[in-house]
């Protein structure tokens, strides 16, 4: 079985995504935003949970390999 970076996700169709966050992640997120605009005005975290995810999905090496293999 191909090692991935996450485990077993049930096969759903949504369209909108609600999550709720730990604090402590909201906070790194928020500090994440604040660095990335470099002085700028901080950027949201709801704003980087979809380019860390896009990016996170783009690097995962086991993810890559089975999507070669099965296309």
């Amino acid at each position: 079985m191909t090692k991935l970076k996450l485990g077993p996700i049930a096969d759903d169709k949504p369209v909108k995504v609600m999550v709720e966050l730990p604090a402590a992640l909201h906070r790194d997120l928020a500090e994440y935003g604040r660095i990335l605009a470099d002085g700028a005005t901080p950027i949201e975290p709801a704003k980087l949970i979809v380019p860390m995810l896009e990016r996170f999905v783009a690097t995962d090496r086991g993810f890559a390999k089975a999507r070669r293999s099965t296309g």
